[in-house]
């Protein structure tokens, strides 16, 4: 039996081998104790392309290129994006999804929790 845990929209943990996936093609992502970033593609875009000038002049309401930078991830296998972050330019990509395994799969054992069509439940006592 796998043990796959929905943790994002089109993100998957595998409890048992405690590797990322992707939900839509199953595509191995990595060691889930490290960065899922780490095993996606990146694309970089103009914050303007999102966010488009809405008046006319010096001010526009949309965001400077020189002070954030938008970064989309997408899985290698299927092009899914499965995440977007928005940075300062320069700043490294952040660690936004870190799970406490050993604490998860002891509360797991030891009937706390279980999965249940990839979510957790709490076990009423």
């Amino acid at each position: 039996m796998t043990s796959l845990l929905k943790v994002g929209e089109n993100l998957l943990l595998e409890l048992d081998a405690e590797r990322w996936q992707c939900e839509p093609c199953g595509r191995d992502l990595g060691n889930a104790r490290e960065n899922v970033k780490r095993g996606l593609l990146v694309g970089e875009r103009d914050p303007r392309e999102i966010h488009p000038p809405m008046i006319k002049g010096e001010f526009t309401f949309a965001p400077n290129p020189e002070w954030v930078r938008i970064l989309e991830f997408y899985c290698p296998g299927c092009g899914t994006q499965l995440e977007t972050e928005y940075l300062p330019p320069g700043h490294p990509i952040t660690h936004t999804t870190e799970i406490d395994l050993d604490s998860l799969k002891r509360r797991l054992a030891a009937g706390e929790l279980r999965l249940e069509n990839g979510h957790l439940k709490v076990v009423e006592a």
